[in-house]
């Protein structure tokens, strides 16, 4: 069987399971990718279609069969019951594997990681409307509403950060984690994304143009008036959230159900920093100007020994963990436990490490190219 075939027909399954049947909280897809999606792109929300839609906000999300990020853009959405609201979709950094969180209707917004997606949605909970009885009233500070069409409205100022960051934990992540009452959320009566929005998602997976490595972070459809028009009157990005370069095809490898991200001789993830292999540095810089090569190459080697010095800090304070360990006459599960804080630890300093490289490598490409 093809793999495009395999890819479709989990979707198909998965959107079944989702639909087929309320849920007690937000489900999890298991995706080994070696990289985080890019920040969130800059728009302009569409004007509301008529009463009763919900803003549901754009997304990244991961084609497998593509071996990419997609933007999968913002849009208006009729809400499936009276009193529901929409929780999106969100991106977590977790025990060395980005886990996607699929978006849920419900009678309380939940938690969707502390992602600032903007127009009502800035990090936790909603105030971009609210229902009385059975109508939806708008609030026109943070969403985009047409009085004529729409009269159910309010103003209510909201005070908020901008912040473009598409994930929650891990490196350059956002570090924020749901208070008490989102527990009791997750015992609620729960939807699924309804056939329309499914249809929406497929119509962004099937668009080239909304493809991270094609786009650079900066999707020509970054919003739409109603779910699946992707043609007349959309919403392009007016800019990137932050620069953006696709890594490299061998830096990929997005798994479905799969497990943490392993090298390709299939031996086991690093558990300490001195099991991670070797920088592979940069030839010296070119740019003709021998003092700004200077500059570069002492940029480079400052950083580089820095990333040193971290890793065998980390490695002296596991090795300390080890020998209280021993101290303590620990037993096999606490000391599993503590491997897996090690290689978790570890994975996110190579992370780290790994993004500086290349915002490093970002700032000298446009001068060396002048």
């Amino acid at each position: 069987m093809r793999k495009s075939v395999v890819i479709a027909l989990f979707s198909c399954l998965l959107a079944l399971v989702v639909l087929s049947a309320p849920t007690n909280s937000s489900a999890q897809i298991r995706i080994s990718v070696a990289f985080g999606p890019p920040a969130l792109p800059i728009y302009v929300q569409p004007i509301c279609p008529g009463e009763g839609y919900i803003w549901t906000p754009g997304y990244w999300a991961w084609d497998e069969d593509g071996d990419d990020y997609y933007w999968v853009p913002g849009t208006w959405v009729l809400a499936p019951e009276v009193g529901y609201l929409w929780t999106p979709p969100w991106w977590g950094w977790e025990g060395g594997v980005y886990l996607f969180h699929v978006g849920f209707w419900g009678p309380h917004v939940g938690w969707y990681g502390g992602i600032n997606y903007g127009f009502g949605y800035f990090g936790e909970g909603f105030v971009g409307g609210r229902w009385d009885h059975d109508r939806f009233f708008y609030n026109r500070e943070v969403t985009n509403i047409n009085i004529v069409n729409i009269h159910n409205v309010y103003n209510e100022h909201i005070e908020y950060r901008d912040n473009h960051v598409s994930y929650n934990g891990g490196p350059g992540g956002i570090e924020a984690r749901p208070r008490p009452e989102y527990e009791r959320y997750d015992h609620e009566r729960h939807l699924g994304p309804i056939p329309a929005q499914e249809q929406h998602i497929q119509e962004a997976r099937g668009n080239r143009e909304l493809r991270a490595s094609v786009n650079q972070g900066r999707p020509p459809i970054a919003a739409t008036p109603r779910a699946g028009e992707f043609r007349g009157n959309v919403e392009a990005a007016r800019e990137a959230g932050a620069p953006y370069r696709a890594p490299e095809r061998g830096a990929r490898g997005g798994q479905p159900g799969g497990n943490m991200a392993r090298p390709e001789n299939n031996s086991r993830p690093p558990v300490h920093p001195n099991e991670l292999p070797k920088y592979e540095r940069p030839a010296p810089p070119s740019t003709g100007n021998p003092n700004l090569d200077r500059k570069y190459q002492q940029q480079q080697e400052k950083m580089y020994a820095r990333q040193d010095q971290q890793r065998q800090q980390l490695q002296q304070r596991q090795e300390q963990d080890h020998q209280r360990m021993q101290q303590r006459n620990a037993n096999d599960a606490q000391r599993q436990q503590m491997e897996q804080r090690h290689q978790q630890q570890t994975q996110q300093l190579q992370q780290r490490h790994t993004q500086q490289q290349q915002q490093m490598q970002q700032r000298q490409a446009p001068r060396e190219h002048k």
